[in-house]
């Protein structure tokens, strides 16, 4: 099954301006949470999940088709 990943405004924003190593480490731990689909948060409500990366973190939503990134971070 094919699953999509939505970037909120700010968080596309702030992924751009990140340094490569930055960029990849986030784009990584988008990634573990999207395939640990039993982490993810109740689908279609208001209800976010965090998951962690080594120096990263993001927020997300959960719809049945995928995730909603709503913000992250990275201590570069």
């Amino acid at each position: 099954m094919t699953y999509r990943i939505d970037l909120s405004i700010r968080a596309e924003d702030a992924l751009a301006e990140l340094p490569d190593e930055g960029r990849q480490e986030v784009m990584e731990t988008i990634a573990a949470a999207l395939v640990h689909r039993d982490e993810w948060p109740a689908m279609g409500g208001w209800d976010a999940a965090l998951r962690f990366g080594p120096r990263s973190w993001i927020t997300f939503a959960a719809y049945p088709d995928g995730i909603d990134v709503l913000d992250f971070g990275w201590a570069g």
